[in-house]
Order: C-alpha cells, then sequence, then structure tokens
C-alpha cells in the first residue's frame, strides 16, 4: 500500500443554521463546517413539513396540476 495518499482524517465542528452545533470526524479539510439542515431541524426527524417557496413554484406547479384528480 502506498502511503500519503489518504487524506487526514480530524475531528471538526459542525454548525447548523438552527444553532445545532456537533462533533464529528470528516476528512473535509477545514476545522469547521456551516450545513443547511441537521437532524434537529429536518422535517424527517422533527415530524414537522416546512415547505420552503422559491418564486412561487409551489403555487405555480398547484395551478397547473391542482384541479386534475
Amino acid at each position: 500500500m502506498r502511503s500519503d495518499i489518504h487524506p487526514n482524517y480530524n475531528e471538526i465542528n459542525v454548525t447548523c443554521s438552527c444553532g445545532s452545533t456537533f462533533a464529528t470526524g470528516s476528512t473535509y479539510g477545514k476545522e469547521e463546517l456551516h450545513i443547511d439542515v441537521c437532524s434537529q431541524c429536518h422535517p424527517f426527524y422533527t415530524g414537522k413539513q416546512k415547505i420552503v417557496d422559491t418564486a412561487g413554484q409551489v403555487d405555480k406547479f398547484n395551478r397547473r396540476f391542482g384541479g386534475k384528480k
């Protein structure tokens, strides 16, 4: 096996946009990582669904396909 070809595995701090932070091991090159969604705020884990409507895409979809069965 060749030496010095694998990235370093370090502990990093992960910060979510909801404010939750945790430490994990990663080969990411920096000491801190910022993410948008974590297990504290993701709808799958919380059971609360959030609809993020970008430029009215949900309304546009409902206008086109909402009346059809």
